[in-house]
């Protein structure tokens, strides 16, 4: 649950100065943390182009993954935006508290977002947009439960990783081709807005990060996403062996594996990532017809 409000602080903090907001720190006695991957984005007009990219407007609901002490909150909340900030670290949530205490529009929901957002969705539902400047090691986490789960709004912008955000675009036979990129895609339509390199963070990483766009697609691939999801995964499990062997190493029966492939039109010898998206979502419907967790495929 999110804290109570404390003292709150007469002005916003100097979002787009590494020295005032290294002072604000040590003031709150807070530090940075690795574990979470904290760096904040102090280049306002890359923030000013996320929300362009967003496009959001007064009064619509927002979820903000990984806030930290409010640099893209301050900019929502002065668009107008109804907005539910999910921060992971405690002494950041603190001081989100203290920072936009009594603003209209502005929700703190503390710990971690994998743990807390359903409990959010159940008693608030869903937003109409989500962005954050994702953690790079929780990046693809968060972005998969939210695409398994298909509780997506019409947009979602994230800050993730440049290498991340590769795989989440690539093409089959590719190597950056991977079961993440089948799951993004049989969901939404994936582009890469643009880039920020480590000088628009502090402290600067060493990594060029990508500002990633996924829009809701009207009739997603498949309807059983969670079931999907595990199905290219067992298919990705191994890229050495065929798609065949690893579906039967997960336990796929190899009569129902062999029917499957014949009826997709798919060689035996394939691997999982020499097809494309809608060719693997035919492949699982077919895989699954006669058991648990049966898929409609939408081939349009």
């Amino acid at each position: 649950m999110a804290p109570q409000p404390q003292t709150p602080i007469a002005a916003r903090p100097e979002y787009d100065s590494p020295a005032s907001l290294s002072r604000l720190l040590d003031t709150e006695g807070l530090a940075m943390s690795k574990r979470f991957g904290q760096n904040f984005l102090v280049n306002k007009g890359a923030r000013q182009k996320i929300m362009a990219t967003l496009g959001a407007a007064a009064g619509d609901r927002a979820w903000e993954i990984g806030p930290g002490i409010g640099s893209m909150t301050a900019m929502a909340l002065d668009a107008g935006l109804d907005l539910t900030a999910f921060e992971i670290d405690h002494g950041f949530s603190r001081l989100l508290s203290r920072v936009f205490c009594g603003e209209p529009g502005f929700r703190l929901v503390e710990g971690d977002f994998l743990a807390t957002w359903r409990q959010e969705l159940g008693a608030r539902g869903l937003p109409d947009f989500i962005f954050g400047n994702l953690p790079y090691s929780a990046a693809a986490a968060i972005i998969g439960a939210l695409l398994e789960s298909g509780t997506l709004p019409g947009r979602m912008v994230f800050t993730i990783q440049r290498e991340a955000a590769l795989r989440m675009v690539s093409k089959p036979g590719t190597k950056d081709y991977s079961s993440f990129t089948v799951l993004c895609a049989a969901s939404c339509k994936v582009r890469l807005a643009f880039d920020l390199g480590g000088g628009s963070f502090w402290p600067a990483p060493r990594v060029t990060s990508s500002v990633v766009v996924l829009e809701a697609l009207a009739r997603p691939l498949v309807s059983d996403r969670e079931g999907f999801a595990r199905f290219v995964r067992h298919s990705f499990a191994s890229r050495r062996k065929t798609l065949r062997n690893n579906l039967k190493a997960a336990g796929y029966p190899e009569a129902e594996i062999d029917a499957a492939l014949a009826a997709s039109g798919c060689d035996p010898s394939v691997r999982a990532e020499a097809l494309d998206p809608l060719r693997l979502g035919t492949l699982y419907a077919h895989a699954c017809q006669s058991g648990p967790g049966a898929s409609t495929i939408d081939p349009s």
